[in-house]
Order: structure tokens, then C-alpha cells, then sequence
């Protein structure tokens, strides 16, 4: 079935144009010659795409391109204008617009373009319908995928989200756990309730047990009022308790008595204080291991489990890659004015091979970062950051082979030198003084070769 293109302009040279032109590359056409008959279409027609002239009278194209939002917003819409500014293209892109071309233009930008704005509009299609699928009651707006593992994650968290059973979420870094305790609180029956979180890593073991149960006034230095708990403030919610394989011993025994006795004591009170409260837990650490060698309760490990829900790494479901960019892209593009198309197919097939170490949050990272640089048009693997884009192999410090036809010395040993270079600053989290005396370097060469090789766009700010 041929998709139908909506030309709405006021110029008939450009509406004759691009009806023999688009007919031939066998679309459907449909022209307006102003953006009051053009609304009117809209309403009565079923149109895929929009080429949309900004100025026009009675109804302009920008008017216009919120009407779509209104009518259809799966409608792709291209802006046409012959004032080509940042602030025309920001505004239409804001207004709900794919994208803009600035008159004069060649038909094949038409047609490349046109193409592109299709395939989003598919791809933002086939994401609703599967969302679908897996019905509405998940409301899961950040957890994107659509692969097998993904999908078991979701299918426990349905079951488990109405419950008020403890959840141990288990994961690398990056892969999502706190927006899986959010998934499963928000649609459980205390989702009016607060979800108070708590990072069991970043508060120091003197502080944590007074953040967790509150304390009296008068109980330590310093405690000049009684100031309640984090247990107390999630009462008839949830509480989120990340990175539990860090809590120490001490606070270790009074978490199991609050999971099996739902009481507590404030620090400095004997009256101990009921609460209803929801507990999940996440870490990143085996606890199984820390139980056997005597780091972890084993009573605790097994009041935590009773519903284990593990998230696999990004690089065990690569056919959720695209699905993230997408999501990323638009969301990097719409908090940061800019107007990015898209990944070239090249670059998609590069990031799906990559091993995202850092996970889905390295992804996020990634393409947010992309979207500033670049500004506009597409992401090629060029723009990819050079660990990405084939400098970072498990290949480049093992043995190297040398095909019949030889191989280019100064590449291998500049590819080399480049790759030592960025897995100093990544192992020193980009601190260069640290760097430069891992590689034995004065500082002033390290930053000099940085600069030499163009590495700094590649250098996590």
C-alpha cells in the first residue's frame, strides 16, 4: 500500500514540483494550497507525512504542525522555508516538526529526508503497538526493549508490582534497577504513596543508620531536633534501598528486625515505631558470595530474595540498542534544542557491537553527548567516540597478525599509542596528571598528544 505525502504550500511552482517528483518515487500525493485546507485535509484524509511551507497565509506552517500534534502526532512532518534559521528549524522542532529544508532545495534532499521521517514515524509506531502487546498496564516510560530478557523482566514485575513481597533487584551499574523499583511501586496499590530511595553506598556507615530510622534530639553531636527516618517518611509506601551489599554488619541486624517485626527504633529511643512499608533492595554485588564468605547475612540474604528479579547487561540483548537510541535521541534532542535525525546504519551496527560496559546508562550518556556536539543532521560512526567507533577491542593489546598484504605501520602504532592513551584517562576517570604518571609521561606530552590526535572530544568531561 502506498504511503500518502500531504504537500500543503502556497507557491504552486513547489506544490507541481514535488507532486511529479514524489508520484514518481511512488507515493501518494495529496496538495494543499494553504494551511486552512491543508488542517481540513488532515481531518478527512489519512496521511503518513506532511512537507509543510512555514509561511503562509491564513494558517502558517508552524500553526500547522501543531495541528498534527493535535490530529495524528505518529504524522511525520517536514518544515519547508526559505529563511533558514537555528531559531525556524528549534521552533518547528519543538512544535512537533521531524525535521526542516531550507528553500531552494534539491528533490533528492526531499526524498532522503522524506525517507528518514517515514521510518521514524514506523519505528515510533511499532514502539506503541508493542507497548501494547505488552499492555497498559506496565506504564513503564523508561524501560525500553523489546527482547526476550527485557521481557521477562517486565513479566515479573507485573506479577510482583500488586504484592507487597520484598524485591531483591540485581544488576550491573547502568542497567536500570532504580527505574525497575520505580516500575514496580508505581503500579502496585501504594502507588499514592511515596517511594523513598536510599543509596546505601553514598551515605558513610556513621550517618546511614540515622538516615535510615531517624534519631532524637540530643542523641549525638550535632542532633539538634528529632528528625524522622527515611523509614518513617515511606510509611504505607516503599522504600528503595540501593546498593544493599555495602549496608555494614551493625545495620545488617536492625534491617532484619524492621522486615520481621515491620517496628524500628530511632537512634537514642527505646519506644520503638510501627511501619507499613514496602522494601526493595538492588545491588550490583554477588550477595550469594558475600553470604558463603561471611560478608552478608545469610537470614537478611534470604528475607531479601523472595522475589529475585535479575536485569541482564545491555550487551546480552544488542536488539534493544536501537529502540534506546531512538528513545535517548528524541529525549536528548527535545531537553537540549538541537534537531539530530537519526544514526547512519553504520553507526547503529557499530553501537549493537559494542560491549556497553557502562550499560544502558553509558548508552544514555552517549548519545546525549552525540546531540550536543553534533547539533543537527546524522550521526555517523566518524562522530562516535573513539572507544566506540573500533579504537577499544579486546583485540588491540592481544597478538597481532599481519595479512599477506601488510598492513599500515604508523596506523597500528598511532591506534596503539591512542588506545593506551584513552584506557589511562578512562581508568583514572579522566584525572590526566593520574594518567600521564600511569604511562610514565610528564603531564605537558600527555596533554599535547591529546590534543595532536584530536582525543579530547573523546575524553568523558
Amino acid at each position: 500500500m502506498k504511503e500518502t505525502i500531504l504537500v500543503i504550500d502556497d507557491e504552486e511552482v513547489i506544490r507541481k514540483a514535488l507532486d511529479k517528483f514524489l508520484k514518481q518515487q511512488k507515493y501518494h500525493v495529496l496538495l494543499a494550497s494553504d494551511g486552512e485546507q491543508g488542517c481540513q485535509m488532515l481531518k478527512e484524509e489519512s496521511v503518513d507525512a506532511v512537507l509543510v511551507d512555514l509561511m503562509m497565509p491564513k494558517v502558517s506552517g508552524l500553526e500547522v504542525v501543531k495541528k498534527i500534534q493535535e490530529i495524528n502526532p505518529d504524522i511525520a512532518c517536514i518544515m519547508m522555508t526559505a529563511f533558514g534559521t537555528i531559531a525556524n528549524a528549534i521552533e518547528a522542532i519543538k512544535a512537533g516538526a521531524y525535521h526542516y529544508l531550507t528553500k531552494p532545495f534539491e528533490l533528492d534532499e526531499v526524498k532522503d529526508l522524506l525517507h528518514k521521517a517515514l521510518d521514524y514515524k514506523r519505528l515510533k509506531v511499532e514502539n506503541v503497538q508493542l507497548k501494547r502487546q505488552l499492555k497498559d498496564k506496565y506504564k513503564f516510560d523508561n524501560i525500553i526493549g523489546e527482547s526476550e530478557a527485557i521481557k521477562g523482566v517486565f513479566s515479573l514485575i507485573e506479577k510482583v508490582a500488586n504484592t507487597d513481597s520484598t524485591v531483591l533487584i540485581t544488576g550491573e551499574s547502568g542497567t536500570g534497577k532504580e527505574l525497575v523499583a520505580r516500575a514496580i511501586h508505581y503500579n502496585s496499590q501504594r502507588s499514592d504513596k511515596p517511594l523513598i530511595t536510599v543509596n546505601c553506598a553514598a551515605i558513610p556507615e556513621n550517618l546511614l543508620e540515622s538516615e535510615l530510622f531517624g534519631h532524637m534530639k540530643g542523641s549525638f553531636t550535632g542532633a539538634i531536633s528529632t528528625t524522622p527516618g527515611r523509614f518513617e517518611m515511606a510509611h504505607r509506601g516503599s522504600i528503595f534501598l540501593d546498593e544493599i551489599g555495602d549496608m555494614s554488619p551493625k545495620l545488617q541486624v536492625k534491617l532484619l528486625r524492621v522486615l520481621q517485626e515491620r517496628r524500628f527504633e530511632p537512634v537514642g529511643s527505646t519506644r520503638p515505631k510501627e511501619v507499613d512499608v514496602r522494601v526493595i533492595t538492588a545491588t550490583n554485588r554477588k550477595l550469594e558470595v558475600m553470604v558463603e564468605e561471611g560478608g552478608f547475612r545469610e537470614d537478611l540474604y534470604y528475607r531479601l530474595n523472595v522475589i529475585p528479579i535479575h536485569i541482564p547487561p545491555l550487551r546480552e540483548r544488542p536488539e534493544d540498542i536501537r529502540l534506546l537510541i531512538d528513545f535517548f535521541l528524541s529525549r536528548a534532542n527535545k531537553n537540549n534544542s538541537k534537531c539530530v535525525t537519526g544514526f547512519s546504519k553504520e553507526a547503529l551496527k557499530v553501537c549493537e557491537q559494542y560491549e556497553w560496559q557502562g550499560n544502558v546508562r553509558e548508552l544514555e550518556n552517549i548519545v546525549e553527548r552525540l546531540v550536543v556536539l553534533k547539533g543537527g543532521g546524522t550521526i555517523t560512526v566518524e562522530d562516535l567516540p573513539f572507544h566506540i567507533n573500533g579504537g577499544e577491542t579486546k583485540d588491540v593489546f592481544g597478538p597481532l597478525v599481519i595479512p599477506d598484504r601488510g598492513i599500515s605501520f604508523k596506523s597500528v602504532v598511532s591506534k596503539f599509542e591512542n588506545e593506551l592513551i584513552l584506557k589511562a584517562l578512562k581508568k583514572t576517570h579522566w584525572n590526566k596528571n593520574k594518567a600521564a604518571s600511569l604511562l610514565n609521561l610528564n603531564r605537558t606530552t600527555l596533554v599535547e598528544k591529546i590534543k595532536k590526535k584530536q582525543l579530547e572530544k573523546f575524553i568523558i568531561g
